[in-house]
């Protein structure tokens, strides 16, 4: 497999002590030349200081301007401890009148790493170090120094130390806002995995809702149609005619709660139900063999009254279920009562049953399921309270009341 350039990039950064080795041999192959081949004094002149003879610089020499620069291959592990052990020979050379070669340029390096690279405290450590190696060497050594010198020499050590603290900041600046992409990275994805799950809960409560009323009610017309097809054929006629109307509502309203889900074409959107439609829904239970009786306080007109969206669909689907579980469960003789009354700043809803008749029949059997679980979850939503129980006197009730906000 062949490397690419960005790999090798990578595995560079990953291991930095091959660079900052490679940048050590550089800088001390350099050090050596200009000691050897540049001849003596030639820093010196070039900065305008008065030469002195100095010594020949020797094995030892030589070998202290080794340890002056290979430091440097430590300095972003290491910094301050390489820092240390590149000065003492550097002061050495001073103390014995040898040209350090690029140890100075070492030195400032190192210091550069420990403020990029470690805290503060450290930097500043780092720092002292370098400015007490200075002052020992400049003491010890017999060239004279001008006031200009050491000016100059602590103004680039300290531009050294703050541009190494100010990559510092402004790496970790960079880190921060890398780390606060990935929270809100994070926080998004988990506000889209939230928003998804509620809308699966959404369309599994509707389409709970749906299928269980009027596949219910279509069920108990088919019992209903067989009794009668020897009997009585035209009611029978009748009971299949409710039931084909039946499954083609219960188709549209599929349609419309799983049709924005379609990414292949245009919606087939169409209004939710909503308490306008509690007289069908009534006259459908009624049609059914449930007799309810539909009650209605507090609207215009003895009107049903206009409510916010949300809380119009939950409350019809709250009647929904409960009627549906009435005629599931109550029998054939019982009766059922719908309540609605909009009083003060809250809607009430008030479905009951008497519960009378005998028990269901064996292809009406009772059962468990997830409607009253999704009435409570509706009723929640909205920050209702729901009460749902045996009823005084027989039967079943659901009570919930919904807070309505001034608009």
């Amino acid at each position: 497999m062949r490397s690419t350039p960005g790999s090798a990039r990578s595995s560079i950064r990953s291991h930095p002590l091959i660079t900052d080795s490679a940048v050590a041999a550089v800088l001390t192959a350099a050090s050596l030349a200009l000691i050897l081949l540049l001849g003596d004094g030639l820093i010196e002149s070039w900065a305008g200081v008065p030469a002195v003879e100095p010594r020949a610089p020797g094995a030892l020499g030589l070998a202290l301007a080794v340890l002056c620069t290979l430091p440097v291959a430590l300095r972003r592990r290491y910094p301050l401890i390489a820092l240390a052990f590149a000065t003492l020979p550097e002061v050495a050379l001073h103390a014995f009148d040898l040209n350090p070669g690029l140890g100075g340029v070492a030195t400032l390096i190192l210091l550069y790493s420990a403020a990029a690279h470690r805290g503060f405290a450290v930097s500043l450590i780092a720092l002292s170090v370098t400015g007490l190696g200075y002052a020992v060497g400049a003491l010890l050594s017999d060239e004279p120094l001008s006031w200009a010198d050491h000016v100059i020499a602590v103004v680039v050590a300290m531009l050294c130390w703050i541009g190494g603290r100010s990559v510092r900041l402004r790496r970790a600046y960079l880190a921060e806002l890398v780390d606060r992409t990935d929270r809100l990275e994070r926080a998004r994805e988990a506000d889209t995995r939230a928003a998804r799950a509620e809308e699966r809960s959404r369309i599994a409560r509707e389409l709970h809702d749906v299928v269980a009323h009027h596949v219910s009610v279509m069920t108990v017309q088919a019992a209903a149609a067989r009794k009668m097809l020897a009997v009585k054929p035209d009611v029978a006629r009748d009971a299949l005619s409710a039931i084909e109307e039946m499954g083609r509502t219960a188709m549209a309203e599929m349609r419309n709660i799983v049709g924005v889900l379609r990414t292949d074409g245009p919606a087939e959107l169409g209004p939710q139900p909503g308490m306008q439609d509690v007289p069908t829904l009534v006259d459908q239970m009624r049609e059914a063999g449930l007799r309810t009786e539909l009650s209605v306080e507090g609207g215009a007109g003895g009107d049903l009254p206009a409510l916010p969206p949300g809380v119009d669909l939950a409350a019809y689907r709250l009647i929904q279920e409960a009627l549906t579980n009435s005629l599931r469960h109550a029998g054939p003789a019982a009766r059922a009562w719908v309540t609605v009354r909009r009083e003060g700043g809250e809607l009430r809803v008030h479905v009951e049953d008497d519960g009378r008749g005998p028990a269901p029949e064996p292809e009406l059997p009772a059962r468990t399921g997830h409607g009253l679980v999704g009435i409570k979850e509706r009723v929640a939503l909205y920050g209702g309270v729901l009460r749902i129980g045996p009823r005084d006197g027989g039967g079943f009730e659901v009570n919930a009341r919904f807070p309505l906000k001034d608009r």
